[in-house]
């Protein structure tokens, strides 16, 4: 039809599966097993329903955003909120990748990178990863219109030390790099603090992983003012009321909370630590983990055949047919019941 040839055509980033279905395990989609912080159920118990009326703050007035530069030691000028760290990364592609040079990023990492690319129409090239999962800084000292990858890295889970962080942004301060923290709470330190040093550094995160918020959408970057303005310039230019009341306030009380939050990464950490050792007894290896999650393959039994068999079992993994890693399967950690099941499935698939 003519009307088709004026519409713009992209391959879209593909989520993991959301099954309905009652008793599965899922263990997909890196959602944090435990409930939010108790506070959190409190405010949303407490909801006015005749604020729903009204339209919501905007999210830097709010006292969302003075509990994060009160959690992060910053001021409210150095921080946007938006729906879900994809919200936050998307207005970011749109407002610093703007160059006619590529933008670089890794060649296994966070798949909606190159859709967002794709849908503004930005130039970018991708930059392998070694043979050890590990990015190379020195693949980043070319010319190019922009940095982004996450630390740690999607799906591998693999950390880069901060040393290396900093020395791809100094390397490149003629541009902006962001640097995806979502999993940054469960090992590694984050490059938060470079942003004082470092006025082209945007660091991304999020509430959906260690904050167990995933049903809410609320992602937020960090940087120097400046940034931050030109963020919200092309925020308001879009959509001034992104963030909903209720996200707003629930947010609040899942940033306040820090004994909860530092004993819900705990947990995951720990159960990590053991289900490193169990799928290493079953004849599974996997670079060392940062995240909440493993990226596993097996050594004799093909990646796809668990995965699918893990189906038959309910229980939900993350398999990609994609060059390099179609022989791996991400795993998120779950809670001990949930990864006790996951063994004794994979005992049952894996029997000679």
């Amino acid at each position: 039809m003519k009307w088709e040839e004026n519409v713009r055509k992209v391959v879209p980033y593909t989520p993991g599966e959301q099954p309905h279905k009652a008793g599965i395990i899922k263990l997909n989609t890196n959602e944090n097993p435990y409930a939010p912080a108790p506070g959190v159920a409190r405010a949303l118990a407490g909801l006015d329903a005749e604020q729903m009326r009204l339209y919501p703050a905007f999210p830097e007035e709010t006292d969302l955003a003075k509990a994060l530069a009160d959690h992060y030691q910053i001021g409210t000028d150095q921080i946007f909120i938006g729906v879900g760290s994809d919200d936050v990364l998307s207005m970011a592609f749109m407002t610093f990748f703007q160059s006619d040079r590529p933008v670089f990023f890794p060649d296994i990492t966070y798949s909606f990178y190159d859709v967002w690319a794709d849908v503004y129409r930005i130039p970018y090239e991708t930059k392998a990863l070694d043979a050890d999962f590990q990015i190379r800084p020195e693949d980043y000292r070319q010319p190019n219109g922009g940095v982004v990858f996450p630390n740690p890295n999607a799906p591998t889970g693999v950390l880069m030390p901060l040393e290396s962080v900093e020395e791809i942004v100094r390397n490149n301060r003629d541009v902006v790099v962001i640097v995806d923290e979502a999993y940054i709470d469960f090992g590694g330190t984050s490059a938060l603090p470079l942003i004082e040093t470092y006025d082209n550094l945007l660091v991304v995160q999020t509430f959906s992983k260690s904050r167990s918020m995933a049903g809410m959408r609320i992602g937020f970057c960090m940087g120097q003012p400046k940034l931050i303005r030109y963020l919200n310039d092309v925020k308001y230019s879009v959509n001034s009321y992104t963030m909903n009341t209720a996200a707003l306030a629930l947010g609040v009380e899942a940033v306040r909370d820090k004994v909860y939050f530092g004993e819900c990464c705990e947990k995951i950490r720990k159960t990590r630590a053991k289900a490193e050792e169990e799928l290493a007894k079953r004849g599974f290896v996997f670079p060392k983990s940062c995240a909440n999650f493993i990226f596993a393959s097996h050594k004799s039994v093909p990646a796809r055949e668990i995965f699918e068999k893990l189906k038959e079992n309910d229980i939900y993994v993350r398999w990609w047919n994609k060059e390099r890693i179609d022989n791996f399967l991400r795993i998120t950690i779950g809670t001990d019941e949930q990864m006790e099941a996951l063994y004794q499935a994979l005992d049952r698939i894996l029997k000679p």
